[in-house]
């Protein structure tokens, strides 16, 4: 089987490179020998990467290539992740939504099959972004999305033909390999206390930067925590840990981890603490995939659905309504009943990694020859 893989990969995007990784991983463990091809900004590196070929995904070279790729596969997976959303600016054909939903067309005309893969859908709010969605999104051929939310914005919108299917984020289907990197490249001794902390810019809100400070400054005090900031969107949240560094009085007592580990490096590292505070969706996604109890900051709806479907929603904050004093309480409880929360975590990820992998399941079903 011949398949085209379009997502937001060769960008940075930790998020986005662990789908990836995980798609070509479960497609090769259910597959027999299928030949992949992905639409990347980064197509080098992604094919060292993961042994595909690869092709660049932006418009301004590489064209013929794209139609050429998309003439000889079965499938495009367009996916997974938030790629249908108009939070980023849309303007005619310029932006993510018009962008992804092009590709899809341009894989119709070229007579190839497309599957939405476990996608986060919206918010789409411009006139312009539900115009593009009802006329070219209800071209796929089959649709996952990876909560409730999306399905239910998609029939908003008017996106009715295929039926969508509820399934989870197919990250919860990444194969972890064991690798020490992170932790290797930080002074520790290994009696530390680590939490992972992941904070990333978001649009004109700065509130946060000082709020997390003063959380963590407390939890340096109280419980003796060594705090790492793991960055998963390269110098983006590297900056944005900095931010937060320089609201800290015991910012000497933190790290911040490099930019440039994989997906997998930073799950291992992720995997190895006592808890997450994270505002980045798939930090949140590889502490529950490693039973790691977690408090997310919720900027998007996206977030808040993981938190309910993985039980520390309770623990947790939307962006706007941070509450310090509470934040503190509700770690120290979760660094001191890390166990039993962990035990709910993991439980509630095994459901989810089920519903990850029937994604895989499907693709077979609805286009294996």
């Amino acid at each position: 089987m011949k398949v085209v893989i379009s997502g937001f990969y060769g960008l940075g995007n930790t998020g986005d490179e662990a789908i990836l990784e995980a798609i070509i991983d479960n497609l090769r463990d259910e597959l027999d020998n299928p030949e992949i091809t992905v639409f990347s900004l980064s197509p080098e590196r992604t094919s060292a990467d993961h042994n595909v070929k690869s092709v660049y995904r932006a418009w301004r070279k590489e064209n013929k290539e794209k139609v050429r790729a998309l003439r000889q596969a079965d499938l495009l997976i367009s996916g997974g992740g938030g790629l249908l959303q108009d939070t980023y600016p849309t303007k005619f054909l310029f932006g993510p939504l018009p962008y992804y939903l092009l590709i899809v067309f341009l894989a119709k005309l070229c007579g190839t099959k497309v599957m939405f893969f476990s996608q986060g859908i919206g918010p789409v709010n411009s006139t312009w972004g539900k115009i593009l969605m009802k006329v070219f999104a209800n071209m796929a051929d089959f649709i996952t999305v990876r909560d409730q939310y999306s399905k239910d914005l998609l029939h908003k919108l008017g996106v009715n033909r295929p039926e969508s299917i509820v399934t989870a984020d197919i990250v919860f289907g990444f194969q972890k390999k064991e690798d020490s990197s992170c932790y290797n490249s930080l002074p520790l001794n290994g009696d530390e206390k680590l939490v992972a902390i992941s904070v990333r810019p978001w649009f004109n809100h700065t509130e946060h930067y000082s709020q997390l400070a003063e959380v963590v400054d407390s939890l340096i005090e109280t419980e003796g925590i060594t705090p790492v900031f793991v960055p998963m969107e390269g110098s983006h949240d590297v900056k944005a840990s900095n931010f937060v560094l320089e609201h800290m009085k015991h910012g000497d007592s933190c790290y911040v981890l490099g930019p440039d580990f994989t997906p997998n490096q930073y799950l291992n590292f992720i995997s190895i603490c006592k808890m997450t505070i994270g505002l980045r969706l798939h930090s949140l996604i590889f502490s529950a995939l490693t039973g790691i109890p977690h408090i997310g900051i919720s900027y998007d709806r996206k977030v808040e659905s993981l938190l309910k479907r993985s039980g520390m929603w309770e623990y947790s904050f939307r962006l706007e309504e941070i509450n310090t004093q509470k934040m503190i309480k509700n770690a120290q409880y979760i660094l001191t009943h890390q166990n039993e929360l962990s035990v709910t975590v993991e439980k509630n990820a095994e459901s989810m990694r089920d519903e990850a992998l029937e994604n895989i399941r499907l693709l077979k079903k609805h286009f294996l020859k």
